[in-house]
């Protein structure tokens, strides 16, 4: 079986939390309050901005000319494709360009682009992959399961679900399990262990994002931050 088949089966049951989540279920029925979903389209705006940030450590990182332009094509279609996209998407929420601009990261948001950007910076090229990994898989799996129930009938939410089942996705998420594949080859069973690890945070953070979408979220003392500068002595 290969490497991606094991991570898959190592984090199943919590994929499988992520198809039973309140959230994803209304997205596929189509009963996820708006106000919810636009918590999701706030957030995930802010997360992107990270996620790019993961393809040009990539192309960084990349052991080898295909990945490095693969990468690179995927950091330009995230920056100057995806996102513009998202602010349209937005729109159907009321909610404008300035307001995804001026959106900070609640919480689990930053804990989960923290804990990318940490392992794209200090792992090596298989450490990144499985960070990145249960984000682009994800949503295909996801998205590929709800459009088996049908699509519902608001369309934004069917327009979710049709974006994620495009060719596009499909094939970035296939190409990346690939990557994962080649680079876990020979690996020795610590370091497949620490990737199987990295997998499952990720994965983790998946439901967690969910979650938080869900009931909403705030930092426990607002304004803390702004309450108590740095001063940047020395």
């Amino acid at each position: 079986m290969a490497f991606a088949d094991d991570l898959f089966q190592h984090v199943r049951h919590i994929w499988d939390a992520q198809l039973a989540h309140p959230f994803v279920r209304g997205l596929g029925d189509g009963s996820v309050p708006t106000e919810r979903f636009a918590r999701w389209v706030r957030q995930d705006y802010v997360y992107l901005k990270d996620y790019a940030r993961l393809f040009a450590w990539a192309v960084a990182k990349a052991d080898r000319l295909e990945s490095m332009g693969w990468y690179a094509a995927m950091l330009h279609l995230t920056l100057n494709t995806e996102m513009a996209l998202h602010r349209e998407y937005a729109q159907r929420f009321g909610i404008a360009p300035a307001e995804l601009e001026a959106e900070s990261m609640w919480p689990t948001t930053r804990a989960y682009t923290d804990f990318l950007i940490r392992t794209a910076a200090d792992g090596d090229m298989a450490d990144l992959v499985a960070a990145l990994l249960p984000c682009t898989w994800g949503y295909v799996y996801i998205a590929q399961h709800l459009a088996k129930g049908g699509l519902p009938a608001d369309q934004r939410y069917a327009d979710w679900i049709t974006q994620y089942v495009s060719a596009d996705f499909v094939q970035a998420a296939e190409w990346l399990r690939a990557e994962m594949n080649r680079l876990a080859e020979g690996a020795a069973p610590p370091k497949r262990r620490r990737l199987m690890e990295i997998f499952e945070v990720s994965s983790q953070y998946e439901w967690l994002f969910w979650e938080m979408c869900w009931k909403g979220e705030a930092w426990p003392i607002p304004g803390a931050a702004a309450a108590h500068p740095s001063t940047g002595s020395g």
